[in-house]
Order: structure tokens, then C-alpha cells, then sequence
């Protein structure tokens, strides 16, 4: 599993642990009910603090995105359409906030489109 941490970012680093994590999976790179790893060994990995890793395991399996079995480890839930609507949502949102962004400074609509290629 391969996730990508800015250190020098202002975002918490174990938000940038569930955002990559919630990506892995809408790419389905992570496939449903595929194991993770412990958060010591991805502690380990990644160079952080367990307790951080904890915490975005926590939200995580509070977002329905991962599911702990005692002893067995950590697994990525069967259902994941809800991770990949959302993650849907959330980049929908950016473009959307960019879009108004791009109109303020004058673009319309078919302006955008047309520097978009679309």
C-alpha cells in the first residue's frame, strides 16, 4: 500500500492518512475486504507516531471505510460504494469551488470549457 504524506503540509498528517486511504479504495487499488496494515507497521512505514495512525484508523472505521477483526487484523469493508460516492462528492466539490473561482476572475462557462478541452 503506497501513500503519499506532505510533511511539510498544514493538513494533519492523519487526515492525509484517511484521504489517501479513501482514494486507494474509489481507485480500487484497495479492493474490498483486502487487509491493511497494523498501524505499527504502517507507523513504521510511513514514520509517524502510531497514535497518528490510530486516529485515522479510527475515522476510517467511523466512516465505514475499514473494519477491525480482533486478532485477524484490519480489512477494508465489502461495500464500498459509499467510499467512492463520496470521494466522487469530494472532488466535485473542488471543481465546483474552482469553477466559481475561474468565474469571479472573469471566465464563463463555455470559456472554462473550451481551456478544459471538454
Amino acid at each position: 500500500m503506497n501513500i503519499n504524506i506532505d510533511y511539510q503540509s498544514r493538513i494533519p498528517i492523519y487526515e492525509q492518512i484517511v484521504s489517501e486511504i479513501e482514494k486507494l479504495v474509489a481507485l480500487d487499488i484497495l479492493s474490498p475486504g483486502s487487509q491493511i496494515p497494523s498501524i505499527r507497521d504502517l507507523a513504521c512505514n510511513l514514520s509517524v507516531n502510531p497514535n497518528t495512525v490510530k486516529k485515522a484508523y479510527d475515522i476510517l472505521e467511523q466512516l465505514n471505510v475499514i473494519i477491525s477483526k480482533s486478532t485477524k487484523g484490519t480489512f477494508i469493508v465489502d461495500d464500498v460504494t459509499k467510499v467512492k460516492n463520496k470521494k466522487i462528492d469530494d472532488t466535485i466539490n473542488v471543481i465546483n469551488n474552482k469553477i466559481k473561482e475561474l468565474q469571479k476572475i472573469g471566465l464563463n462557462k463555455k470559456d472554462i470549457l473550451n481551456k478544459l478541452n471538454l
